[in-house]
């Protein structure tokens, strides 16, 4: 990561406050962004900073988020004209794409993978999946692949286990804590919760798939080409947001169990962010790793959701990436 761009944002994030009320771009002139999102968590003080602290008006963006119940849903949105962007893992555009689909990459926030198994306690190892019932998302969603990246890794065939789709992390921990299940895909953020409800975290993400993208931001072509002066500050906003997040912690968990509406003893948000910060999971600049990407369709191949690899070169467009990192250095 270049330390020097990411100092720049942090300024600029900083700046942008101060300098709000004399902001050139006015509630008049800003241009509507649908943008979508999977439904807020224990991350939504960074995911959605950038509106809350004013950093999209600030780049002359009327922000408007849409939350999903999954990955599946925001980008079937997207491909039907009813957001301009949205954020999620590359396993949906990626077989999309392979179908046909008019999808871009234009950046990925949130780089590393704060994701994890959780199951009954009489689990010992990833082995022991096997038989049992696992609670995923759907096809292509985060929960889908990283539970098939954990079957993989450890030479378990996916017919080996029975798979339950449910919406949500909070759906499937809770089958989980419930019985009903014996393991589920969710967030880390749930360490602690599963740790009080006789669960456990049985792998965790990063041990096994170091290479998984959690979040990136798409588009559609037609998107980029009309409007991508728009895109471009709308990135830049997502990018300062972001960063400001990252570098106020408590204002960040603050925001984030406001818009969960979370006891204020729920310790969730607070557990997600030192998540993020312990393994550097989140990257302002919005960098977009075709090393790391080509490593998710390589998965999707192998776990037969994907017949034909696409060509990567043509799926990933930063042009409007590289103009947010120019706007935020102004």
């Amino acid at each position: 990561m270049n330390n020097r761009i990411r100092n720049i944002i942090a300024f600029m994030a900083t700046a942008s406050l101060s300098c709000a009320a004399f902001s050139t771009a006015s509630a008049e002139d800003a241009k509507p962004w649908r943008h979508g999102i999977v439904q807020a968590k224990s991350d939504a003080g960074i995911v959605l900073m950038a509106d809350h602290k004013g950093f999209a008006k600030g780049q002359g963006v009327d922000l408007n988020v849409m939350q999903f119940t999954g990955d599946a849903l925001a980008l079937k949105a997207l491909i039907a004209g009813e957001l301009d962007s949205y954020e999620g893992s590359p396993g949906g555009p990626l077989l999309a794409a392979s179908r046909g689909a008019d999808i871009k990459i234009v950046g990925c926030y949130w780089p590393g993978l704060t994701y994890a198994i959780f199951s009954k306690p009489s689990l010992n190892s990833a082995k022991d999946l096997s038989g049992k019932t696992l609670a995923i998302s759907g096809p292509g969603s985060l929960p889908d692949l990283i539970t098939r990246a954990v079957l993989q890794a450890n030479d378990l065939a996916s017919s080996s286990v029975s798979f339950t789709q449910m919406g949500s992390d909070v759906d499937r921990m809770r089958a989980l804590t419930t019985g009903v299940v014996d393991a589920a895909a969710a967030s880390t953020e749930f360490i602690d919760f599963a740790k009080e409800h006789n669960v456990k975290l049985l792998v965790h993400a990063q041990d096994v798939a170091p290479n998984f993208l959690r979040f990136c931001t798409y588009v559609t072509s037609k998107t980029l080409e009309t409007r991508k002066d728009e895109l471009a500050h709308y990135l830049a906003a997502q990018m300062q947001g972001v960063q400001y997040a990252l570098d106020h912690r408590d204002e960040s968990i603050a925001l984030t169990k406001t818009l969960t509406k979370a006891d204020p003893n729920d310790t969730r948000a607070a557990d997600m962010f030192d998540e993020v910060q312990k393994y550097h999971a989140v990257d302002s600049t919005m960098p977009v790793s075709a090393e790391k990407l080509s490593w998710m369709q390589d998965l999707l191949v192998k776990t037969k959701n994907l017949k034909t690899p696409n060509d990567l070169t043509k799926l990933i467009d930063t042009s409007a990436r590289d103009q947010a990192l120019a706007l935020v250095k102004k």
